[in-house]
């Protein structure tokens, strides 16, 4: 990897996780359900999709691929975040916003990748 790739990833990265925060903040009024963890992880997903479909379908270059996922999309996403904040909903008894959250990150986490790649591959392919 070039500097300057390991630099924009370092760079796009970052703003991810600005963003990632600046959404939990505003979403923070919602705590009972944790709607900024789903939708950060939900739209990376559609990232990576959406990049994906560029890198098979379009020619996109892998130095692209890195610095919008590994970099963007990493940044954004946060699995840590999401697994703790399950654990706590189910030490404090919400056993059943903890499943849903599970199963909301996972089924629209694929299906957005799907989407978003079915979607690209369509428009370029």
């Amino acid at each position: 990897m070039s500097a300057i790739v390991f630099l924009a990833v370092v760079v796009v990265g970052a703003v991810g996780a600005l963003l990632r925060y600046g959404l939990s903040q505003a979403l923070a009024r919602y705590a009972w359900f944790p709607w900024a963890v789903l939708v950060v992880n939900v739209v990376g997903a559609a990232i990576g999709g959406v990049f994906l479909a560029l890198l098979h379908h379009a020619g996109l270059a892998d130095e692209w691929y890195t610095i919008a996922v590994t970099g963007f999309a990493g940044g954004l996403t946060t699995f840590s975040t999401w697994s703790v904040q399950t654990i706590l909903l189910v030490m404090t008894g919400h056993w059943r916003t903890a499943a849903v959250s599970v199963g909301l990150n996972l089924v629209a986490g694929f299906a957005a990748v799907a989407a978003a790649y079915g979607i690209v591959t369509a428009a370029v392919g």
